[in-house]
């Protein structure tokens, strides 16, 4: 079956920062990724490679076998759906015309009418009431702005997203809540998750399969199962937040 993203040698350097230095990772269609590793190691990086924010030095990059480099660009990035990391909600816009950003824009467009009852759905979907729909983020907590981000990112039915530190800056409990959220909407979708954090309880609740990055190459990937007997010393370190190990830390 043809990997939904395949990632071949990839290289990219900021003048003498190598970045990325050969990542070499599948991620299959219908499965949950989730990218692990310290910062400043390429995550990022490579996601922005894949969306085509960055240009990768060298590698190539496959979404759905084709080169994610060629071809109509509107095309490949209705591919995708994301949730980032701040939530990065349009201030001045509604929460309903939030979610239906992209729907309200390009050819096949919706009327006003049907984009806002394609929010209010997908605001349901998330565990926001229909009343939501008509604040702005500024009148939302925290965990309500991360729920209309996630509706956003599910409102276009993307067949790949991405969900970026989906759980930073929120509270244990409501971690957990849109842990169970990101979960269950890519299992009911069926798409494809690649999932960038820093968070152990996030990697557990939404990985199928989880990758560590390590100056610039994978250094470890398998199923979420394996991971805690994986018997690889980067990944034993990290995912148990010893300071002692391979791993050193930037003091």
């Amino acid at each position: 079956m043809t990997a939904a993203i395949e990632l071949t040698d990839l290289h990219k350097a900021f003048g003498s920062n190598r970045v990325l230095r050969g990542v070499d990772l599948s991620i299959g269609k219908g499965e949950s990724m989730v990218i692990i590793g310290g910062s400043g190691t390429g995550k990022s990086v490579a996601l922005k490679c894949i969306l085509g924010l960055i240009k990768p030095d060298a590698g190539t990059i496959l979404v759905n076998g084709k080169d994610a480099t060629a071809g109509d660009r509107d095309a490949f990035l209705a591919q995708f759906g994301m949730l980032f990391q701040g939530g990065a909600l349009f201030d001045s816009l509604s929460v309903w015309q939030n979610v239906a950003f992209r729907l309200l824009r390009g050819a096949d467009k919706l009327s006003k009418s049907d984009a806002r009852d394609v929010a209010v759905e997908k605001l349901r979907r998330v565990g926001l009431k229909a009343e939501v729909a008509d604040l702005f983020p500024a009148e939302l907590s925290g965990g309500m702005q991360k729920r209309v981000g996630l509706a956003r990112a599910i409102a276009a039915e993307p067949q790949i997203i991405f969900f970026d530190e989906p759980t930073t800056g929120l509270d244990p409990i409501m971690s957990g809540v849109i842990n169970e959220l990101v979960r269950e909407i890519v299992v009911e979708m069926g798409v494809t998750a690649m999932t960038i954090t820093h968070d152990m309880s996030s990697v557990r609740a939404i990985a199928d399969k989880v990758a560590m990055i390590h100056e610039g190459v994978v250094q470890w990937t398998g199923p979420v199962g394996q991971m805690d007997d994986s018997g690889d010393p980067y990944l034993d370190q990290f995912i148990n937040a010893r300071a002692e190990g391979p791993i050193e830390a930037v003091r």
